[in-house]
């Protein structure tokens, strides 16, 4: 026979669980503590995502586009998505650390963007300093195709005393001369999307 009280649980649930109706408390209580202590561990987990958006990336043609791919690949945790269109790289990771890591590698592969974000950008690491120059040699920079050198070769025309430059297809080494001013040259074709070394 049942007892009142497991006749009381059997009344009001429908579980094939009976359990004394103080053993039932305590066992929903730490059931719905655990699903809050669930929810909140996958909400952090998502928080904490990193993701960045990079702006006025140079990609005027596939070969552009399987390169900073090829890129991101490389980069343990970091998914990207390159869009030749917007001209933009969305790069997703675990942390802020591999997103750095990630944005470190694309300058390395001579790209270079806009992340809207002071935390996490493109390093400045291009080596020039401010005042006039009248030659320095250009490296590191993507250059894949004509429209890659024809980008280039638009951007160091609107640097301020630039005259000449030696930039071909396919190449990423150049020399660019005249009376400029090597920073101002850096920003220029940072600007157009390019990430350079300059070397005097």
């Amino acid at each position: 026979m049942l007892t009142r009280e497991a006749e009381r649980v059997l009344a009001s649930s429908s579980s094939l669980v009976f359990l004394p109706m103080g053993d039932l408390m305590k066992f929903s209580r730490l059931l719905i503590a655990t699903c809050l202590c669930s929810f909140f561990a996958l909400g952090a987990v998502a928080r904490a995502e990193t993701k960045i958006e990079v702006k006025g990336v140079h990609l005027c043609c596939p070969a552009c586009i399987s390169a900073a791919n090829k890129i991101l690949k490389e980069v343990d945790g970091a998914k990207g998505v390159v869009d030749s269109k917007t001209k933009t790289i969305t790069i997703k990771a675990p942390d802020d650390a591999t997103a750095q890591k990630a944005l470190d590698a694309l300058a390395a592969g001579g790209f270079h963007g806009d992340t809207g974000n002071k935390d996490l950008t493109f390093k400045d690491d291009s080596g020039a300093t401010a005042g006039k120059v009248q030659k320095v040699t250009v490296s590191g920079i993507h250059n894949c195709c004509p429209r890659c050198t024809a980008g280039i070769k638009a951007a160091v025309k609107k640097v301020d005393g630039a005259t000449g430059s030696t930039v071909k297809s396919k190449v990423e080494t150049f020399d660019v001369t005249g009376d400029f001013d090597a920073a101002d040259l850096v920003k220029t074709l940072n600007k157009a999307g390019f990430h350079v070394k300059i070397e005097k």
